[in-house]
């Protein structure tokens, strides 16, 4: 019996040893693979920079699409019991730039739009239908001249405003010239200090319109399963320090399945005369009149969590 207990611990603690053994092999064998697979990612995406250098037309697109609904019925643990609610946004970002050993030309679309609805079903005059939250159309182009390997003369057209709501009212057109200055092929840097700052508005209007510089910064990049943008647009006036703004967006999706993933989006604007045109929108009989000077610019900030589909 003794002698049985001994072979029994003797071959279970070989099972183990070799168990291990194996455990560490396995391990040593992965990650030889892993390095071996970052090794081919590095080449592939020397390659693709290369590509990238080429002449020619560079076009893409790549977006997010966010959303969720909800439905309750009698659930009496909250304030309306029977309600229906739902969010859903959407972002689109699209380029087609032109490349030549003496010019350039690049072109840009982003466009960020999102609805929201909570219909209380017990409340007759509530508002059932989705409402409009998000609302932005960005259209740009640039066409520089190069004057050497990372310093061009350009000029820049860029028009801003609102499709679903007000569209063109207010509308931003940009047009200016200046230099360009591209110190590595992703990133492009526009400063342009002649430039009109054209302001669109229907009936009695707090816009105006103004020459200033204009600074434009933007860095679009594919990195593997990952496409990111991020985009600075600023306006100064030379007029008067009230009629400048600039606004600020981002935008990440990262692949999980073939084009499909997981995509963020975020931005930040500042303009004083919007922030002007909300507050006289929103006085009351009897109150003052806010002003350029004394009215409250708090930051405009927005933010999207979603699907996203690269094209």
């Amino acid at each position: 019996m003794i002698k049985k207990l001994i072979l029994l611990t003797t071959f279970l603690l070989g099972v183990v040893s070799l168990n291990a053994q194996t455990e560490e092999e396995l391990k040593t064998i992965l990650s030889a693979k892993k390095d071996s697979i970052a090794a081919i990612e590095g080449r592939a995406n020397a390659i693709q920079a290369q590509i990238d250098a080429l002449p020619g037309w560079k076009i893409g697109a790549f977006g997010t699409l966010g959303g969720s609904l909800s439905g309750y019925q009698n659930w009496f643990s909250q304030a309306a019991p029977n309600n229906s609610a739902g969010t859903i946004g959407a972002t689109l970002n699209a380029y087609a730039n032109l490349k030549q050993e003496k010019y350039f030309w690049r072109n840009s679309l982003n466009v960020n739009l999102s609805w929201v609805k909570l219909d209380n079903e017990d409340d007759p005059t509530d508002e059932e239908d989705f409402k409009e939250t998000n609302d932005i159309f960005t259209l740009t182009s640039l066409f520089g001249y190069n004057l050497s390997k990372t310093l061009a003369v350009s000029t820049l057209g860029e028009y801003r405003t609102t499709l679903l709501n007000n569209f063109n009212d207010p509308g931003y057109l940009d047009l200016g010239v200046g230099f360009t200055w591209t110190p590595i092929p992703d990133l492009i840097v526009v400063v342009h200090p002649l430039n009109y700052n054209f302001v669109f508005s229907e009936g009695d209007s707090v816009f105006e319109s103004s020459l200033g510089a204009k600074i434009v910064a933007d860095y679009t990049r594919k990195i593997g399963a990952i496409n990111f943008k991020t985009n600075l647009s600023a306006f100064m006036s030379y007029e008067d320090a009230d009629y400048s703004n600039w606004q600020w967006t981002n935008s990440f999706a990262y692949t999980l399945w073939k084009k499909i993933g997981v995509g963020f989006d975020f931005g930040l604007r500042s303009n004083k005369q919007e922030a002007l045109n909300y507050a006289i929108a929103q006085i009351a009989d009897g109150d003052t009149v806010p002003t350029l000077e004394n009215v409250d610019n708090e930051l405009q900030t927005f933010w999207n969590l979603g699907m996203s589909y690269s094209f």
